[in-house]
């Protein structure tokens, strides 16, 4: 049982890369079931960071601070481990797998999940069902499943293959790193339903964005404003309305006036 509904505790979360390069500086967050919360901030700010240390990435010097999952110390665990356990990571740039054929990609990575949960792999028939009814949200081509992981893909293509795959895992807790960049109106759309689609009381969400458009066709609860490795400014959706028409320099301005 999750205490108190908390699903994720980000707690003084300092990290580096090599040659001791500081990247995060203190991150402080606390996400509980059924929330939406989205991180914004300029380039370089540490965005695309904290979703690759939560998920656990190689390369990232955690060198101080802790991240708890569903009550448990996870700040050393491996990935695969974190994935089998609720966590999914939808990439900025989705790579290609040659040779991996996507449909083998999915059912492999949906029965490793089931079998972590004690559950039977799924029979061919039953995960062509259930596969039928996900590509339909996102409206993805047949043929593509018959290739390798997004080998192939338009920029387009890749988004909605991960939004498939986060369809099909039903993870617990989703962190979605610009998942809407390059995207045209109807292709942003079509991932937005999907997104909207897996949500439920059940599960949180963490989006990365530089964009308030992907905001008009969701429901965030939060809005956190990172900047030089903190969250220096949290708010409603208000807040990306503003960003959108002020951009970042009058929160740097303002934190300048109060130190």
């Amino acid at each position: 049982m999750i205490k108190e509904k908390s699903l994720l505790e980000i707690k003084n979360l300092h990290v580096s890369v090599d040659d001791d390069i500081k990247i995060l500086n203190g991150i402080n967050l606390t996400i509980k079931l059924g929330e939406i919360h989205v991180i914004m901030g300029p380039n370089g700010s540490g965005k695309s960071t904290l979703a690759n240390v939560l998920s656990g990435r190689p390369g990232y010097n955690i060198d101080k601070g802790e991240i708890i999952f569903k009550g448990e110390d996870i700040t050393s665990q491996d990935p695969e481990i974190r994935a089998r356990n609720g966590m999914f990571l939808a990439f900025q740039y989705p790579m290609e797998l040659p040779g991996v054929r996507t449909w083998q990609f999915l059912k492999s990575s949906v029965d490793a999940i089931r079998l972590h949960n004690e559950l039977p792999e799924l029979k061919i028939k039953e995960f062509d069902k259930l596969l039928e009814e996900k590509k339909e949200i996102v409206e993805m081509n047949s043929e593509l499943l018959k290739r390798s992981v997004n080998e192939g893909f338009s920029g387009g293509e890749k988004k909605r293959n991960e939004i498939l795959q986060l369809s099909l895992l039903n993870p617990t807790f989703a962190m979605l790193d610009e998942t809407d960049s390059g995207l045209d109106i109807d292709a942003l759309q079509i991932v937005a339903k999907g997104v909207k689609n897996y949500h439920n009381n059940n599960n949180s969400v963490m989006l990365v964005t530089h964009y308030q458009r992907i905001l008009n066709h969701l429901s965030p609860d939060y809005i956190h404003v990172l900047m030089d490795g903190k969250i220096v400014k949290s708010g409603d959706k208000s807040l990306s309305l503003e960003l959108e028409s002020k951009g970042y320099e009058w929160i740097r301005e303002s934190i300048l006036k109060q130190s």
